[in-house]
């Protein structure tokens, strides 16, 4: 059974749907933490739908925040309880996207998931298993939960940006290489890369450059 997750959303500046960004938050989020890259994103942008889906769980480390699955060194659950959360959260997003696309009367190369932190591991393991590839994958400060399945696994490769800052100290940067590594190794052939320097556990304003440009190539606007 899974949960409807409720979204928070932005339209398009030019009043006309041609392509849609789904923004997928991190651990204690929630979809409007995200939600405000929209601004700066929508006039560079202008036919872009922006969609920002809570979590389906409360955080129980963050009252006011949800969470896609829980996180045993944080909250104390159990490695079964993260692994069964995150397999629901994984159907709950697959139904989010599958209604969304017919909604909003979109095809699945006009969507780009946007993810940071807890959600990039979302993206980066929902996308590539889903029936039809995604226009690509925006990767900020998160990991590639599971990489010894992923070769087995994969169904389709969309294109991949990895983002990470060098001071990030919630996700080790090494996880963009291992990401990176990990993907091109499943047989990926776009996959692109950029730390952020000086940055931590965020989203600097050269690493947004960076997503935009990527999504306008992409989405081929």
């Amino acid at each position: 059974m899974t949960r409807v997750l409720n979204a928070e959303r932005r339209a398009p500046v030019s009043g006309d749907t041609r392509s849609v960004v789904v923004f997928l938050h991190g651990y204690g989020a929630n979809g409007a933490d995200l939600l405000g890259l929209a601004d700066p994103m929508g006039e560079h942008l202008p036919d872009t739908l922006f969609v920002a889906p809570d979590a389906p769980e409360a955080c129980a480390g963050a009252p006011m925040g949800f969470q896609w699955f829980p996180i045993p060194w944080i909250d104390n659950s159990s490695e079964e309880e993260s692994m069964r959360g995150m397999s629901q959260a994984v159907d709950d997003l697959n139904a989010f996207l599958d209604a969304l696309m017919v909604d909003e009367d979109v095809l699945p190369e006009q969507v780009v998931l946007f993810g940071f932190s807890q959600g990039t591991m979302m993206a980066l393991h929902v996308a590539p298993r889903r029936e039809d590839e995604i226009a690509g994958i925006v990767a900020f400060s998160g990991r590639l939960l599971s990489p010894e399945t992923l070769a087995d696994d994969v169904v389709v490769r969309p294109p991949v940006l990895l983002v990470h800052g060098d001071m990030d100290d919630v996700v080790p940067p090494q996880s963009l290489p291992e990401a990176a590594e990990a993907l091109q190794e499943a047989g990926w052939q776009d996959v692109f890369a950029h730390i952020m320097k000086g940055t931590g556990h965020g989203i600097a304003p050269d690493g947004l450059s960076v997503a935009l440009a990527f999504m306008r190539d992409k989405l081929s606007l």
